[in-house]
């Protein structure tokens, strides 16, 4: 059964397996094929890595057969689940959010001032999550109409506020997502994208260059995927990008127009 827990008095967590139930759930609703286990803990350790804790073992409620299973914060969840498609996103997202709120227990009022104060907090609480229910879509169709098929990221980060797009690279080289063939210290760096986040975050395209009076090459151009886009993102929101000096300290983002930014 699912069940989103409160420890230590604030943060939230759930297990792989009950994540994994909630995401079949949706995938079922959208049309989409289930995930198995193995599969799924695969997909939580390429997006988690190092954050993860210790692997442990489930029995499967009919089967006994042990499972793996990890314990993973809400935003652990999230992240998780920003790798399915907009239909199942959506619905999983909504589902944390009932949980989250559910898990937040109270006491039954002795009193009929209670009882009404009590109301109105559950009124307020519901409004909240509404509100953030919406917010939450709204960011995640954002990001799609953002994302354009093709583009550098380079050319996706010039369009969010604040970042320093001459960084960009260098930023991706340092978290791993690249790698620079070129051994020359004194050279420009000629940048490839690094096996584990290939296909999965970035691409990349190839094409001859000639200088004139020197030897040719083969330069590959860095092309965004969508899920590249939505951790580039991420990584926005939480302030691992490099950004300008002059950044006023605000998230917003432009869409593609077709025009020079």
């Amino acid at each position: 059964m699912t069940d989103l827990t409160i420890t230590g008095g604030s943060a939230a967590t759930m297990t792989t397996i009950d994540l994994r139930d909630m995401v079949n759930e949706a995938r079922a609703a959208a049309g989409e094929p289930k995930v198995r286990n193995d599969q799924f803990i695969a997909r939580v350790q390429d997006e988690l890595g190092e954050e993860l804790g210790v692997c442990k073992k489930i029995a499967h409620p009919q089967s006994g057969v042990l499972m793996d299973a990890y314990d993973l914060t809400r935003d652990q969840c999230m992240l998780v689940a920003m790798r399915e498609s907009k239909a199942v996103r959506r619905r999983v997202v909504a589902k944390l959010n009932q949980l989250e709120a559910q898990a937040n227990s109270f006491h039954v009022p002795s009193t009929r001032a209670e009882a009404l104060r009590l109301a109105a907090d559950l009124e307020e609480q519901n409004a909240a999550l509404q509100l953030e229910n919406h917010h939450q879509a709204e960011t995640i169709a954002s990001l799609e109409s953002l994302f354009l098929s093709g583009e550098t990221p380079t050319q996706f980060c010039k369009r969010l506020n604040g970042v320093n797009c001459s960084r960009v690279n260098s930023t991706l080289l340092e978290l791993g997502w690249l790698f620079n063939e070129n051994r020359d210290e004194e050279g420009a760096p000629r940048y490839r994208v690094a096996s584990r986040v290939r296909d999965k975050y970035l691409t990349e395209r190839p094409r001859k260059i000639a200088p004139e009076g020197g030897d040719s090459f083969i330069k590959y151009d860095l092309q965004l995927l969508l899920a590249g886009a939505q951790r580039l993102h991420q990584l926005y929101m939480q302030q691992k990008l490099a950004m300008k000096a002059t950044w006023d300290g605000r998230f917003t983002q432009a869409k593609y127009t077709g025009e020079a930014i």
